[in-house]
């Protein structure tokens, strides 16, 4: 299976449990698989930003896909990030995935990236070193401090054709996401999914995104606004993101969403522990009662719409 420019739906970031001593937890990842299938999950990316895949050694990151892969047994793509500052990691890294299984990589850019010329010339350059590897462009300013302008996007995916999906997380970016949408611009088909947590979900699928690739620890909330707005009842839609919006807010905290959501993971038996990799921030009693507050609100709206 092969990730394609007819990407959809919602790809859920998965993290990447831990037991307490910093050890993978394994027998969480098949959960965590099952649970994201479960929620309506049309595919999975692996070793994202927030799934502390810096944290990991090659051998680990290996293991974890391989595990992956196999709970996931060819139901959905999976896309692996293979993100890195030099090529010889990124090449080694995608062989040993694409070689497991994975549809396709995500590569975003290194911060040393200043023009558009380098931005266009450092993708050619990863479209010659993965060859027939499909991947995504990943387009984080805030993470990467990489300024990436539309009309640059566009020149990238016209002239590779192996650049097959965009994962969106520009903020603000939905003009962005507009323009690639607007007739002439591009020259082939290019699936757009977004990041930031599923923040500007509605507002992105009315832009013209194909969906969500984003971690959050109720995805179903994402299946469901991709489908109902898929369904032409955007009204239920937002009705549903409304409910979800006050944690998803809290969750998109910088340097404390990923805490929150294994947090919130745990608290919902998918991982077996909310432990971060060192270094890695903790939630203090305080925030995991904000935390619980917002489930318990959030729980009584849900109920309330029915």
């Amino acid at each position: 299976m092969r990730l394609t420019s007819d990407a959809a739906g919602v790809y859920v970031i998965a993290v990447t449990p831990f037991h307490p001593d910093g050890r993978i937890d394994m027998e969480s990842c098949d959960r965590m698989v099952d649970f994201y299938l479960e929620a309506g999950a049309t595919g999975l990316t692996v070793l994202g930003m927030m799934g502390e895949a810096p944290k990991l050694t090659l051998e680990e990151s290996r293991d974890v896909v391989a595990r992956i892969l196999a709970r996931v047994g060819g139901r959905v793509p999976v896309v692996v990030g293979v993100s890195a500052p030099g090529f010889a990691q990124i090449d080694a890294l995608t062989r040993m995935v694409m070689y497991l299984g994975a549809a396709g990589v995500m590569v975003a850019p290194p911060g040393s990236l200043r023009t558009d010329d380098q931005i266009v010339t450092y993708y050619t350059q990863i479209a010659e070193l993965l060859g027939d590897v499909p991947f995504v462009l990943q387009d984080f300013p805030l993470a990467t401090g990489v300024q990436i302008a539309p009309g640059v996007i566009a020149r990238i995916v016209n002239d590779l054709p192996t650049c097959v999906c965009l994962k969106h997380e520009d903020w603000p970016g939905l003009e962005k996401i507009s323009y690639l949408r607007r007739d002439g611009v591009l020259t082939r088909p290019l699936s757009i999914l977004c990041g930031n947590g599923g923040l500007y979900l509605p507002e992105e699928m009315a832009r013209g995104a194909d969906g969500a690739m984003t971690g959050f620890a109720y995805p179903e909330m994402m299946a469901a606004v991709v489908a109902h707005h898929a369904a032409g009842e955007v009204d239920r839609g937002q009705d549903i993101f409304d409910a979800y919006l006050p944690l998803a807010r809290f969750e998109m905290q910088p340097g404390l969403g990923l805490a929150i959501r294994k947090y919130t993971l745990a608290r919902r038996g998918i991982i077996a522990h909310d432990a971060l990799r060192k270094p890695g921030a903790r939630l203090t009693a305080p925030a995991r009662a904000e935390v619980d507050r917002l489930i318990e609100r959030q729980e009584r709206r849900l109920e309330e719409l029915g």
